[in-house]
């Protein structure tokens, strides 16, 4: 999931390439300009930044084909852009390309409101895309085992530390780690800093907190649900699976840092408060390096940068040695079962997955890859001189779990998080926390 970005509104525009008829290309008898609808949302804070990946590969398919293409484009801030997807589509507006968080797509498709992508892929990559994409990314594109969403980028999420702070308070980085030894290197800053006003380690309590728990939850091998038979209406469906030993273990490791006195944080800003010294460690998203009061604009400012401030591409796992894990989010591309050229929008698609169209933009956006080419390959060398740690974020996407994309997550989330707000602030144990958020999520997964 990108990080919320309020804003009002939406902004529309209309690009278009003068050169010859694009029906060159698909053998149509259609001498007609085709125009394409796509429909983005909006890129952290700087408006139209799908418009410029898409002129890029506009550019690109008229030096390959001469091909005139016609774009109208639509985009909204987060907050709007599932709710006017949904209603757009719904109406039956024709629409060709969409953006879609990976967190909504098993809806979507659901709900009849995208197209079957999987002849096109089959078509289009080996072994269904498997070979080329990082295997969670690719998976996350998937509903009922068909293709209805290519992901196109992602974030993974880890731990970052001022050296500084860390240092003051004789605090070893790598003691961070393990759960021992982050509790225990909470205490050890919360002395130190909180009489300058600075809190030691940073505890989410948002409305997102599920999503900073559940790699706890995963590196233990748990999961948030599993499908089950016996399903009233449906066969075999999903059931909750959170509230396992494991789900506990997660919950209770939750507990102890409030028991050493790490506050839960109502309020979040996505990093700002970390980039403000107000925390000395905080677990954030890789989009954290954006937020801080230098902009980060060449190699030079990079190097700074990591001077100045640690990453770990981890969570904090019970022991040494354990499997770890992270937390994934990000954008897909669909088409729209509304669309009237899902032929050409495909190929648009295609292109503008191009790791030499689509790296450099995914560079200037600090967005990390989906596909092995451009994590593994030629452009991870350029972008990792520019992006902070970015090496180190390439290295955590192959362990990254993603959230449920089916249509009840939104419900099962809210649950969990009461867990969390449960256990945070003192009104129920673990186990009790957990079961009852499973109770209300199996009814509204229909059991």
């Amino acid at each position: 999931m990108s990080r919320p970005v309020l804003t009002a509104g939406f902004v529309t525009s209309l690009v278009i390439i003068s050169v010859f008829s694009f029906n060159t290309v698909f053998g149509t008898q259609d001498d007609n300009r085709t125009t394409l609808s796509i429909l983005f949302n909006e890129i952290g804070e700087q408006p139209n930044a799908g418009r410029d990946l898409i002129d890029r590969a506009l550019e690109f398919l008229k030096n390959e084909t001469g091909a005139v293409i016609n774009v109208k484009y639509i985009e909204y801030p987060y907050n709007s852009t599932r709710s006017e997807t949904i209603r757009l589509i719904s109406n039956q507006t024709p629409i060709d390309i969409i953006t879609v968080d990976q967190i909504w797509l098993d809806e979507f498709a659901q709900k009849g409101l995208l197209t079957d992508l999987t002849n096109y892929t089959t078509q289009r990559w080996k072994r269904d895309g498997q070979a080329e994409w990082y295997f969670e990314n690719w998976e996350g594109g998937k509903s009922q085992g068909k293709i209805y969403g290519i992901w196109s980028w992602t974030d993974i999420r880890g731990v970052w530390y001022w050296k500084d702070l860390l240092d003051e308070a004789g605090v070893d980085p790598n003691s961070l780690k393990t759960w021992d030894g982050y509790i225990a290197a909470a205490k050890k800053l919360n002395s130190v800093l909180q009489p300058k006003g600075i809190e030691g380690v940073h505890l989410t309590g948002a409305g997102h907190s599920p999503d900073l728990w559940y790699p706890y939850l995963w590196m233990l091998g748990g999961d948030i649900l599993e499908r089950r038979e016996g399903h009233p209406t449906k066969g075999t469906y999903w059931f909750p699976a959170f509230n396992s030993s494991a789900g506990l273990k997660a919950l209770s490791f939750i507990q102890d840092q409030v028991n050493a006195g790490i506050k839960p944080q109502k309020e979040h800003y996505w990093g700002k408060q970390f980039n403000d010294r107000k925390f000395a460690v905080m677990i954030e998203g890789s989009w954290l390096p954006s937020f801080t009061q230098k902009p980060i604009q060449n190699s030079g400012d990079r190097i700074e940068f990591e001077k100045r401030i640690g990453f770990l591409p981890m969570f904090p796992v019970p022991l040494e040695g354990n499997k770890n894990s992270t937390l994934m989010g990000g954008w897909e591309f669909s088409i729209p079962s509304t669309s009237l050229h899902k032929a050409l929008a495909w190929k648009l698609i295609t292109i503008m997955l191009e790791p030499n169209i689509l790296a450099p933009w995914l560079e200037e956006h600090g967005f990390l890859p989906t596909q092995i080419a451009i994590g593994e390959g030629g452009p991870r060398s350029h972008t990792s001189a520019y992006i902070p740690y970015y090496d180190k974020m390439i290295s955590a996407i192959p362990f990254g779990g993603a959230r449920p994309s089916i249509p009840e997550y939104s419900e099962i989330a809210q649950y969990i998080k009461e867990a969390l707000d449960a256990v945070y602030y003192g009104t129920q144990d673990p186990k009790h926390a957990l079961d009852e958020a499973a109770v209300k999520s199996a009814k509204s997964l229909g059991w």
